[in-house]
């Protein structure tokens, strides 16, 4: 068994610290850091930290992306990704530390040509039964969220245990695929079904929804108010600890890639959710990714709670 992650539209992320944000002066700032990015990379690293060792996939470009490339190999994580012209895309994340408030400015990237698109769902192919392939993120230019059905496809044609979390509301045209998990958030349910979702209650309802119309699993990320795992035998649900919100960019990525660890593993269900909220908290009450440091810690304010059977 081999694991990919996929990050079609890899990212250099910027973040920056500064007291203040005033418009049309220059702006010092406190602190800074450039760190290797994209939701695909980001779960490689965390599982590179849990003992899991993964192939990191997807479009590379200019020096950014050779950056990209170099930093996880540096963390011996291999790669295979297909190069293409143009810059990998750098996004900037600004905190500012006397209003509380961040600001997230991501690009788009570059433009992937039709030969490269066509290379890469042949790489896909090539993944043998048995495999895990974690597709995560957004889609650069040239690419049509379509892809992420024919990515499916393949997988299931293949019998590779498909992961995605990405926003598109194509998703829901892979659950006939019947996808091993989808980690979607309550906003990305709600466009996934075209609908306005407010209440816990209506949450849980579209996340069984998934599993019914062939997701074989779900974890809905609930950002402040936690998350909820859900199956055909399962419903589970666990608070998120209390901390002070540095970062947000990354936590999505650290809860994905936690749970999926304690899947492979085979850890008990309800303690691996609750390690994944607290290593997910940790990430958003950092800078950068959680060292796992503090989620020991963090785990003695969460409680899982078992929902029933679904």
């Amino acid at each position: 068994m081999t694991l990919y992650t996929c990050t079609l539209n890899l990212a250099i992320d910027l973040f920056i610290e500064t007291e203040n944000l005033v418009p049309f002066t220059v702006n010092r700032t406190t602190d800074d850091d450039i760190q290797a990015n994209g939701k695909g990379v980001n779960v490689s690293l965390i599982l590179k930290m849990l003992g899991i060792d993964s192939i990191a996939l997807g479009f590379q470009a200019g020096f950014t992306g050779k950056y990209i490339e170099d930093y996880l190999n540096e963390k011996e994580i291999r790669t295979n990704f297909i190069e293409v012209p143009g810059m990998t895309r750098i996004n900037v994340f600004t905190q500012v530390n006397n209003s509380g408030e961040e600001y997230k400015l991501v690009n788009k990237g570059p433009s992937i040509p039709e030969e490269s698109i066509v290379k890469f769902l042949n790489q896909i192919k090539k993944l043998e039964s048995g495999d895990y392939l974690c597709v995560s993120g957004s889609l650069p230019k040239g690419v049509r969220p379509s892809i992420f059905e024919e990515i499916s496809r393949i997988c299931f044609e293949n019998g590779v245990h498909l992961i995605i979390d990405s926003s598109y509301p194509e998703i829901i045209n892979c659950l006939k695929y019947q996808p091993f998990l989808l980690k979607p958030n309550e906003e990305e349910l709600s466009e996934w079904f075209g609908t306005s979702l407010v209440s816990r209650k209506e949450y849980l309802i579209y996340a069984r929804k998934l599993i019914e119309e062939g997701a074989q699993n779900v974890l809905l990320s609930l950002g402040s108010e936690g998350a909820v795992f859900v199956n055909e035998k399962m419903l589970i649900s666990g608070n998120s600890p209390k901390g002070e919100v540095v970062n947000t960019a990354c936590a999505g990525d650290t809860l994905l890639a936690t749970f999926l660890a304690g899947m492979l593993k085979k850890s008990d269900l309800s303690e691996t959710l609750k390690h994944s909220i607290a290593a997910g908290s940790s990430t958003a009450f950092t800078k950068g990714l959680t060292d796992f440091s503090n989620v020991e810690e963090l785990k003695k304010q969460i409680k899982v709670i078992n929902e029933g059977v679904h």
